[in-house]
């Protein structure tokens, strides 16, 4: 039995009232900040730090505890921690683990908030902030030196695509002692598993395809054995907590994961494979497709694929006609994020600080959502339509 038909289906909670006992398939959602103790005893072990139970709200309440388990046992970690959206699991994970003196290396394609919480906060504690290639791999030992203490990667990149080589990476850093953070939103752990791949720290915006529906803001964290006790003492030092309805939300939204991801990808398939060919079109760029530049990579670290992808104009268009095309799409909304059902798009020019060939182009960016695929494809064309 694998491990999401773990989380579907292997548990039940308890309660009781009136003296009867009542079994749910689904957590209750608790709410509240005193937590009691068993015993007196109980109480001077907490005093003592000595208490392995919750002492206060701000431990996280059972649905935080069951959220967590589940994703745990999906990243096949030692300890998952959720987070009230998904930055606020980058900046944690980013404070837990450096102190002024260090260096911290960021793949040149990291959300684009990770990349302004590097350079614009932690650089304030004295913490330099190297970007490196966002294709990167052993090639990393080049940037490593003696301050060193932290890579932080993100594979692929949600908005430019690019794939590191995770093994080849996570072999030299731990030469060095280095941690290896990844953020792995794109594919679920469903599809990819990095601690697996000699990962450190595996990070997910649970936002997106975890909890499916564009309704609720999360993050998570799993953390393998040898740094899960130092991440678990900061946590218990900031008292960071997660809403319980946002992680009975997120729950929720793990029974359904294998399906929806399932059906984001095989319409993110075929309206890529549409694209391709198409004689507006200059470059499909999705991980899964042969003439991904990292394609290789993809196929050896990776599972499935899942519904995010961009494509770029053959032609150079103004700003004006890239707005015509965009505001002519009936069927995609223009938002950020992705990972629910309805889909999206957004079009932008992106910089890169080592190669991109791209540069210059404006890419745009699809989320595939779970709409009639020939709808969407019609929605495309249509607005192709509008730039000739």
């Amino acid at each position: 039995m694998d491990n999401h038909s773990k989380v579907i289906g292997l548990h039940d909670y308890s309660d009781s009232h009136g003296g009867y006992k009542i079994r749910t398939i689904n957590p209750t959602i608790q709410s509240g900040s005193t937590v009691l103790f068993e015993s007196y005893e109980d109480m001077q072990l907490a005093h003592q730090g000595q208490y392995s139970g919750i002492t206060y709200g701000t431990g996280g309440l059972s649905t935080q505890k069951a959220f967590e388990k589940a994703m745990c046992s999906l990243e096949n970690g030692h300890s998952s921690y959720a987070f009230s959206s998904g930055i606020n699991a980058v900046i944690n994970t980013l404070m837990a683990f450096t102190r002024s003196g260090d260096e911290v290396l960021i793949v040149d394609n990291v959300y684009g908030p990770t990349a302004k919480f590097c350079d614009k906060v932690l650089t304030k504690f004295s913490i330099k902030i190297t970007h490196i290639e966002s294709s990167i791999g052993a090639e990393i030992n080049e940037y490593i030196n003696g301050n060193t203490k932290l890579i932080f990667l993100e594979s692929p990149g949600s908005n430019t695509f690019e794939i590191q080589d995770l093994t080849a990476i996570a072999k030299v850093a731990k030469k060095s002692d280095i941690i290896t953070v990844i953020d792995s939103t794109w594919a679920t752990p469903l599809y990819f598993k990095p601690l697996d791949l000699g990962i450190d720290v595996s990070i997910h915006s649970a936002t997106k395809y975890i909890c499916g529906y564009s309704d609720v803001l999360l993050g998570c964290v799993t953390v393998n054995k040898k740094y899960s006790e130092e991440f678990d003492e900061y946590l218990h030092t900031i008292e960071n907590y997660t809403n319980s309805h946002d992680c009975y939300l997120a729950l929720r939204g793990l029974r359904s994961l294998r399906v929806r991801l399932k059906a984001h990808e095989q319409s993110a398939y075929e309206i890529a494979r549409w694209l391709e060919p198409a004689e507006i079109v200059d470059s499909v760029i999705h991980p899964g497709l042969d003439s991904h530049p990292q394609h290789h990579l993809w196929k050896r670290d990776f599972t499935g694929a899942s519904g995010l992808f961009a494509f770029t104009f053959k032609e150079k268009y103004s700003e004006q006609k890239i707005a015509i095309f965009m505001n002519s799409l009936e069927m995609f909304g223009l938002g950020y994020s992705w990972g629910g059902f309805k889909s999206l798009a957004t079009a932008r020019q992106y910089k890169r600080n080592g190669q991109y060939v791209h540069q210059g182009k404006h890419l745009i960016r699809l989320n595939i959502g779970l709409e009639n695929t020939q709808d969407l494809i019609e929605d495309l064309k249509s607005s192709f339509s509008k730039l000739n």
